[in-house]
C-alpha cells in the first residue's frame, strides 16, 4: 500500500511541476511595432444610380449609400425625389409621390416587372423611363423591364450612360 501511495504523491508532485513551468512559454516585455496606423479607414465605395430630370430629359445622378439597397429601396428614393442639393442643380423628377412602394417581379432571368403603387395611366413615359433606366442601372439587371399598368417597357439601352 506504501507503495500506491507514494506513487500517487509522485504523479501529483509531477503534475504540479509542469502545471507551474507552463507549456514553455517565458514572460516577454512589450515588443514594439513602430507607430499605429493613422489615417481614414478606406471602405469600399458604395453609389446607388438614379435617373432624375433635367430640361425634360432624363440625367444620371449617383449618390453615396452607407448601407446595401434592395431594387425596391432604390426606387423609392426615385418616389421621394431629388434632394435639395439636386434641386438647386435643377433636377427633379416625374415620378409622382403616391407611386411608391414600386414592386420588383422577376418573370425569368432576362425579364423583370415593376409594378408602381399608382395606376400606370398616371405616370409619364418620362416617369417610366426614370423607374426602368433606375432599375437597369443595377449591376446583372435584366435585358428587358417593364412597368405593370403603364403598358410600357424601355430598352435598357435606351438609357443614357448605359451601354
Amino acid at each position: 500500500m506504501r507503495a500506491g501511495l507514494s506513487r500517487s504523491v509522485l504523479a501529483a508532485g509531477l503534475v504540479s511541476l509542469v502545471a507551474v513551468t507552463g507549456c514553455g512559454v517565458r514572460p516577454s516585455d512589450a515588443i514594439s511595432a513602430g507607430r499605429p496606423p493613422s489615417g481614414g479607414v478606406a471602405a469600399p465605395a458604395m453609389k446607388v444610380t438614379l435617373y432624375l430630370v433635367k430640361n425634360g430629359r432624363l440625367s444620371v445622378v449617383t449618390r453615396p449609400r452607407m448601407r446595401p439597397m434592395f431594387l425596391t429601396d432604390i426606387l423609392g428614393l426615385l418616389v421621394e425625389g431629388p434632394t435639395a442639393e439636386e434641386r438647386a442643380r435643377d433636377l427633379t423628377t416625374d415620378v409622382p409621390s403616391g407611386a411608391g412602394p414600386i414592386a420588383a417581379t422577376v418573370k425569368s432571368s432576362d425579364h423583370l416587372v415593376l409594378n408602381p403603387s399608382t395606376p400606370g395611366s398616371e405616370l409619364s413615359p418620362l416617369a417610366v423611363r426614370q423607374i426602368v433606366c433606375t432599375a437597369a442601372a443595377l449591376p446583372g439587371s435584366p435585358a428587358k423591364i417593364s412597368v405593370v399598368g403603364a403598358g410600357q417597357s424601355v430598352d435598357p439601352s435606351d438609357c443614357p450612360g448605359r451601354r
